[in-house]
C-alpha cells in the first residue's frame, strides 16, 4: 500500500532527489509471539479487534531515539484527531522525522496514544479500512512543501490554502485551445497585461471560493457577492 504510491510522481521523484527518505516498519516484526500476532480482542466485550500496544511500542522505538522528543513528532492517524490542514501539512514539514502509526480493525490500544502518540490527525469525518491511506495523503502534502520539491517553487506559492489565502481557494486556470466547444479563455488571460491578470485571478479566486465552498469565507467573517 505504501511502495508503490511513493515512489511515483512528486513523491518519488523527492526521494530520488534526496529530499526525503521513506521507511516501511511491519509490526509483526515485533510480535511477540511465534504466530506474529499484532491484534486481540477488546477487554469488556464487543466486535472487532484491537491493535496491541507493545508490537507498536517497540516498532516506535525502533525507529525513534527518546532524546528526539518533539523534534520526531509521532503521529496516530485516528478520528480522535484534528481534520488536517495546510497549515498543519506546512508545520511537518519543518520537522527531521515523522512516525505515523496506521491503525487497522477497531482501534489501536489506548495505551500507545498515552505513552508514545504526540499528535493525532484525522483527514476527515468518515471511517477507511486502516490508517494507511490517510497516511499517504499526510505524506504527500507534507512533501511537496520541502525545499526544492516542486520543480517551480512559485506553483507552491499561489496553491489554494497557502499563505496569505489560508481560507480562499486558488483561481481558475486555462490552456490551449482558446476556445473549446463554445467556451473561450477569459480576454484578460490573453492581453498579456500582467498587473490585470494578477487582479483578475485574485477575484477569480475570491468568486470559486463563493460559489464552491463559501464555508471558508465565514470562517474570516468576511463578506462577498456572488
Amino acid at each position: 500500500m505504501f511502495r508503490e504510491p511513493l515512489a511515483a510522481g512528486m513523491t518519488g521523484i523527492a526521494e530520488k532527489n534526496g529530499a526525503v527518505r521513506y521507511h516501511m516498519i511491519d509490526l509483526r516484526d515485533f510480535a511477540e509471539d511465534h504466530y506474529g500476532s499484532v491484534d486481540d480482542y477488546p477487554y469488556g466485550g464487543g466486535p472487532g479487534m484491537i491493535f496491541m500496544a507493545p508490537p507498536i511500542l517497540k516498532a516506535v522505538e525502533s525507529v525513534r531515539e527518546p532524546a528526539e522528543g518533539a523534534a520526531a513528532p509521532v503521529i496516530l492517524l485516528s478520528p480522535c484527531g484534528k481534520v488536517f490542514s495546510q497549515e498543519k501539512a506546512n508545520e511537518l514539514a519543518t520537522k527531521e522525522k515523522l512516525v505515523f502509526i496506521c491503525g487497522r480493525y477497531k482501534g489501536v490500544d489506548e495505551r500507545v496514544r498515552d505513552l508514545v502518540v504526540t499528535d493525532c490527525i484525522s483527514i476527515g469525518d468518515y471511517i477507511l479500512s486502516g490508517g494507511e491511506l490517510a497516511a499517504l495523503v499526510v505524506a504527500d502534502a507534507v512533501v511537496r512543501r520541502l525545499p526544492g520539491v516542486l520543480g517551480d517553487e512559485r506553483s507552491g506559492e499561489t496553491d489554494s490554502f497557502t499563505a496569505g489565502r489560508e481560507f480562499c481557494l486558488d483561481a481558475a486556470y486555462y490552456t490551449r485551445p482558446p476556445e473549446f466547444r463554445g467556451l473561450a479563455v477569459p480576454d484578460v488571460l490573453l492581453s498579456g497585461n500582467h498587473a490585470r491578470i494578477n487582479d483578475w485571478r485574485l477575484e477569480s479566486a475570491r468568486q470559486r471560493t463563493l460559489r464552491f465552498r463559501p464555508d471558508l469565507i465565514s470562517r474570516t467573517g468576511k463578506q462577498g457577492t456572488t
